[in-house]
């Protein structure tokens, strides 16, 4: 999932260099999107795996 949103991150650059503004704007969103749930279940990963320790 950080793969994605590494990959829509790269794309909301290349089109905010070359102007696109919309497309820019929602690929950063995406990428927001994904790496917080990447984050959020890393950190659920972690919890679990002290957990069962």
């Amino acid at each position: 999932m950080l793969y994605w949103a590494l990959v829509f991150f790269v794309v909301a650059i290349v089109a905010a260099v070359f102007g696109f503004g919309g497309i820019a704007s929602a690929s950063a969103g995406i990428a927001q999107i994904l790496f917080f749930v990447f984050l959020v279940l890393f950190l659920g990963a972690l919890i679990m795996r002290a957990v069962r320790s």
